[in-house]
């Protein structure tokens, strides 16, 4: 689906996987960040959300993200999922990728390749073949029951002082492993809809100026899927490095 409304305008850290009681591990880099743009509203979106949920299920060195957008919200259903600050993280990378409207679904990868979203021997084959991120952030975690909300610090090594604006803009996310949903409304009604890591919380910790920083973090919810921390050159840019913490069942 399109949507025509204006075009307005993040480097990645990744998943910590949560089903109950649960070990912290060490960071892990992920091989590529793929976000999935996708709404309970849009009738295209449930093919798109079902190769997201296989890719979850097969590849645990993929950082993958599902945001859930508001602007089909009008449609006649309202996803609980669904947060305009996603929306805005849409139009930001359409905003720099030129692109005349946003849509659903769609699927980023490392903030910079656009790949159909239903497309997933494309998705996994892209993943791989990109250039590998940096390696450049730790998470240390302060607890691991996962009962509480995640808290911590996260490490970002020096790369070298950016210039004034070259810095990367940093967000820390949480998000639910899975979510299941009868859709009673709308162009999906009637069905029964799976999600994967559903992104259920987006901050912004700031920029970073490439120096050796430390920033602590605290969740403002429990989240079984995981946090991760992105780190990006700046909002609607390329994802330049990433780290991954799970939980050991």
């Amino acid at each position: 689906m399109k949507n025509t409304r204006p075009l307005l305008c993040t480097l990645a850290l990744t998943i910590m996987m949560v089903t109950g009681p649960a070990t912290a591990a060490e960071s892990v880099l992920p091989r590529a960040v793929v976000e999935l743009y996708t709404s309970q509203g849009c009738n295209s979106c449930p093919p798109a959300d079902k190769v997201l949920y296989n890719l979850a299920q097969q590849h645990e060195d993929l950082l993958l993200l599902s945001y859930h957008v508001d602007y089909w919200n009008y449609l006649g259903w309202t996803d609980p999922f669904s947060d305009a600050r996603y929306s805005q993280r849409q139009r930001e990378y359409a905003d720099r990728m030129r692109e005349r409207y946003v849509y659903t679904p769609q699927v980023i990868i490392n903030g910079d390749h656009v790949v159909r979203a239903t497309a997933q021997q494309q998705i996994r084959a892209t993943s791989s073949d990109l250039a590998p991120l940096r390696d450049v952030a730790d998470i240390k975690l302060a607890t691991s029951d996962t009962g509480q909300a995640a808290r911590g610090t996260v490490s970002l090594r020096g790369v070298g002082k950016q210039a004034a604006g070259n810095g990367g803009q940093i967000w820390l996310i949480g998000f639910d492993r899975e979510h299941a949903r009868d859709v009673l409304s709308g162009e999906n009604a009637g069905k029964r809809l799976v999600h994967a890591n559903v992104v259920r919380e987006m901050i912004s910790l700031g920029q970073w100026d490439g120096t050796t920083r430390q920033i602590p973090f605290a969740m403002s919810e429990p989240y079984d899927g995981g946090i991760a921390i992105l780190v990006q050159n700046g909002r609607g840019g390329p994802i330049s490095g990433a780290a991954m913490v799970r939980f050991d069942d």
